[in-house]
């Protein structure tokens, strides 16, 4: 937001409206609102689907073309995966998760 505000930006002029109009609703009271309501939770219980929500994860980078290929994308899990050098500490899955089902 800051960013927007104080640098030239030529969306700002229809930008910051909208997104003081999207926290119109909203209990807490804040200026603008940048990110989507809600989440959808859902438990993880095989490993198929642990691994399709990872790779889902892994490509909304390359999806929004942000970058060619996951492990591309410095803040993504993908390049843990592909044992490259990563900004993130994480716990590598391996296909032998328990499951639950």
């Amino acid at each position: 937001m800051k960013q927007i505000e104080e640098e030239p930006e030529s969306r700002r002029e229809w930008l910051l409206p909208l997104l003081q109009k999207y926290c119109e609703h909203l209990k807490r009271e804040q200026e603008y609102k940048l990110w989507q309501s809600g989440n959808h939770a859902k438990v993880i219980y095989t490993t198929e689907f642990f691994y399709e929500k990872l790779n889902y994860i892994h490509q909304n980078p390359v999806q929004d073309m942000i970058v060619e290929k996951p492990e591309d994308y410095l803040f993504s899990s993908a390049r843990n995966y592909a044992e490259l050098s990563s900004v993130l500490d994480i716990i590598l899955e391996t296909p032998e998760l328990k499951n639950y089902v």
